[in-house]
């Protein structure tokens, strides 16, 4: 029997936060209707679900996947799914009030989208938390305005997919992923979904509070993240030799010209990711 909304919370050795946000879900749940997977990927064991937590009729299936491979675990809750919607939650997050009736009157309202990019926003004010770090945080963060747009693709922490469109192009990309390569199995998804001609709209209403963990404010950590997200971009994009050194140089020069003019601290982050993102491609030329 399907039921409207499979919920898929991916998680990794965050039980404090995964409880946070099935406390925010559990009173939006209802037992005909929805059903939730806690996705649970590279820990030795399960972890342990406190029952008050989860204070719902609804079905929860508690998968574990000791390898890591966020996208792996994902899949087996896809293919375990009897939603005609999947829902596909980071475990770093708390949904807002009526969360779960936005995402189902997005689909409902707007057919011709097969897929859903929904709102982001810090759950705190980023500056008041880390100061003028703020920008080497990477958060997740999506906010198109209040109307519903199209886009070009979703975003792994909050997005959703007609249970059909999966059907059609497939599930992830078990090679990309946090646990695998380490990024970009959105992106890839998203452009499967472009290709097969299937639209992707942003969802304003459909929004989560992210956490912000001072510990993310780390430029080497920023840096690292970006490298990565090249060379993901290599396993799953067709990028010549000249194009990479073409983005290397370019941006190698934005970031020296950035550092000249003593730039914002925001505009040299955004150009030591470029950087870093060339030089990942880069990586992923020599090492295929």
């Amino acid at each position: 029997m399907s039921v409207k909304l499979s919920i898929i919370i991916a998680t990794h050795a965050r039980p404090d936060s995964l409880a946070l946000l099935l406390a925010s879900l559990a009173p939006q749940m209802r037992a005909d209707d929805h059903e939730v997977f806690i996705a649970e990927n590279g820990t030795p064991s399960p972890t342990p679900i406190d029952p008050a937590t989860v204070a719902t009729d609804a079905r929860i299936i508690h998968l574990h996947e000791a390898r890591p491979g966020k996208c792996r675990v994902q899949n087996r809750a896809i293919a375990a799914a009897r939603g005609e919607i999947v829902v596909c939650l980071d475990d770093d997050l708390a949904v807002a009030e009526g969360y779960v009736a936005a995402v189902e009157r997005f689909f409902q309202e707007q057919p011709n989208f097969a897929a859903m990019k929904g709102r982001i926003l810090p759950a705190e004010d980023p500056a008041e938390k880390v100061g003028p770090m703020a920008p080497y945080l990477d958060l997740p963060i999506v906010d198109h305005g209040d109307k519903v747009i199209e886009v070009r693709g979703v975003l792994g922490a909050n997005m959703a997919f007609r249970a059909s469109a999966l059907q059609q192009v497939g599930r992830f990309d078990e090679r990309l992923g946090p646990g695998a390569c380490g990024h970009e199995e959105e992106t890839e998804i998203s452009q499967r979904l472009r290709h097969a001609g299937l639209r992707i709209g942003y969802a304003p209403d459909a929004t989560v509070w992210h956490e912000v963990d001072p510990s993310r404010a780390n430029r080497e950590r920023f840096i690292r993240i970006a490298r990565e997200r090249g060379y993901c971009r290599m396993i799953h994009e067709e990028h010549s030799a000249y194009e990479v050194w073409t983005k290397e140089v370019i941006a190698a020069i934005r970031l020296t010209i950035a550092r000249a003019i003593g730039a914002s601290i925001e505009r040299r982050a955004r150009e030591e990711r470029r950087l870093a993102i060339a030089r990942g491609m880069h990586d992923g030329l020599r090492h295929p």
